[in-house]
């Protein structure tokens, strides 16, 4: 374990335990308020959803400190075979591509000549934009 990680545990630890009791304090809250006069269902369910939160930050919490164990152990030469045949990226070919729109540089249409030339005129000021904000 490398020593940032154990500099960094007790500050998680206090943040598990308090996110913790926090759930729980809300699950004690919401049966408190399932047994007064205007509880009703919502209440009940909610007071056994909060303790399962509490114990999903206990488990999340677990497997935090195991994959981070996992990082820093040394690989053995066995599983050095095992750890390359581990896809770490998608292959090119596996999505299919993405439509590409036909430009049309038909320069013989009027509204086309029109629409290339404001997109450059467009371009040209933006040019000169960059080159003035570079300059201040």
């Amino acid at each position: 374990m490398s020593k940032t990680h154990t500099q960094r545990r007790p500050a998680l630890i206090a943040l598990v335990i308090v996110s913790a009791l926090g759930c729980l304090a809300l699950g004690w809250w919401q049966w408190e308020r399932f047994e007064s006069v205007g509880g009703n269902g919502q209440n009940l369910g909610y007071a056994f959803q909060w303790p399962l939160f509490a114990v999903f930050v206990i488990y999340a919490y677990r497997k935090f400190v195991q994959l981070e164990d996992e990082a820093d152990a040394p690989q053995d030469t066995e599983n050095d075979s095992v750890a390359e045949q581990v896809v770490r990226e998608v292959p090119a070919d596996l999505l299919p591509q993405r439509p590409v729109a036909p430009v049309e540089d038909d320069l013989d249409d009027p509204e086309a000549r029109q629409l290339l030339e404001y997109n450059s005129y467009l371009a040209e000021l933006d040019r000169s934009r960059e080159s003035d904000r570079s300059t201040k």
